[in-house]
Formats: C-alpha cells, structure tokens, sequence
C-alpha cells in the first residue's frame, strides 16, 4: 500500500488536503495523526517524533530485563518522554511499575497525557529539563533522548518537520547521556537499571561515561534488527 492509499484508507479529513501535504514532504503519521506503536495507538503531531520501530525494540528488551531483575514493585522514570509511546507501552505490559516521565517540553507533555488517558494508563507527568524537578528515587531509568550531533546529516523529512530539541544534542550527541550518568547516582536505588536508545556510533562513548561515573556497574549492548548498535541497558548487582 503506498501513502496515497493509505491516507485514503486511514485519513478522516479532507483527503485532498492530506494530499497536498503529503506533496509538501510532510510525514504521513503527522498528517493521520496517529501511529502504531508496540500495540498501542499513539497520537503524534509535530510537537513530538514520531516513534520508530528501533525504540519498539527498546521496550521489548527493557520489559525482559525488567521481569528478569525485578520481582517487586518498581518506580520506573522515562526521561523526555515526547509523546509518550515508551512509558505508555512499559506501563501496560508490566503491572508492578509506578511510573513517571518527564519532558521539557510543554507541548510534547500535553500530547503524553492524552496518550496516557487514551490507553487507559496512569502516568505521572512532570515538566523538567533532565532532573531539575525531580525528587525521588527510581529502580528504573529509561530514556530516548536526542543524540544526533548538530553537523550530522539525517533526512530533510525529519530535519524539516520533526522537532529539533527531541533530535539534537550537543557534544556530538552525547550531552544528555553523561547529564544523566553523572547524576544518576543521586536519583537511583540501591539496585537499579538504566535504558538507553543510542546512535549506532555511540557505544564506546557511552561506556567511557559509565565507567566515569557509575564505576561498580555493568553494561549490555543490544543491537537493532538491522544489526545497528542501538541499546545499552547499565545495571549493578
């Protein structure tokens, strides 16, 4: 089915409106206004990316670590959370989670609550850059954050529509990785896991991070289904 049928199938408006846009390079999902992600229907609009399939698998691999690590009630925290399709899918299949997410963005929190409300999922939003509003203690961090360098090349579709806070970061895409490691110590319990989706370059720097700051920690690295470097789970003992 290519995008024209499926905007016919699946679009609600004026389908020939959704033409035009689709003519002036517009993603798809944001002109439906909704994806499939990991079972669930996420609404996407231009505030938030769209979720790929890489981060479906950062979730299935995470609520397996999870089940293996864990046989008590959780607090888990997402961090910069967008639309909220990770914390949203996590909090459906796992029962025993108590889960926050946070974001920077106002706008990207009122489409994650929608989401939330949507599938009938109980999230606790807070509005804060990395942990500046956070108070607690977690079992579980997991984030998506923007890791592509500012001089990296990546498609004009998403360069021109997707939101340039959820995509870059500096230290060539390497910023929100050690803001998190290096005060992760502060924000996690005794036991705890770390989830992070990487660029398929980043690895090696992220373990120089880890060792840096979390010294009696241990690392897994997972690769996406096109063989890519693409998640790392940080964990102890």
């Amino acid at each position: 089915m290519n995008n024209i049928e499926y905007l016919k199938k699946y679009y609600k408006g004026n389908i020939n409106e959704a033409i035009e846009r689709l003519n002036k390079n517009e993603p798809i999902q944001y002109i439906i206004g909704d994806v499939d992600f990991y079972g669930n229907k996420i609404k996407v609009n231009k505030n938030v990316l769209i979720p790929r399939f890489e981060t479906e698998e950062l979730v299935e691999n995470t609520i397996k670590i999870i089940k293996e690590r864990f046989n008590k009630n959780i607090k888990l925290l997402d961090i910069g959370t967008g639309s909220g399709c990770i914390i949203i899918s996590i909090k459906k299949e796992l029962n025993n989670i108590n889960a926050y997410a946070l974001d920077i963005s106002k706008e990207a929190l009122e489409v994650a609550e929608e989401n939330a409300k949507n599938n009938n999922v109980k999230i606790n939003f807070i509005n804060s850059n990395v942990f500046s509003n956070i108070k607690e203690k977690f079992d579980v961090i997991i984030s998506n954050p923007p890791y592509i360098a500012y001089d990296e090349e990546i498609m004009d579709i998403v360069k021109n529509n997707e939101p340039h806070l959820a995509l870059y970061a500096e230290n060539n895409g390497l910023y929100f990785y050690e803001e998190i490691l290096s005060n992760a110590n502060k924000y996690l319990n005794e036991k705890y896991l770390i989830a992070f989706e990487i660029g398929m370059n980043q690895f090696k720097y992220i373990n120089e991070l880890r060792k840096k700051y979390l010294k009696d920690s241990k690392i897994l690295l997972k690769k996406d289904l096109q063989g890519r470097d693409r998640m790392v789970f940080i964990y102890n003992e």
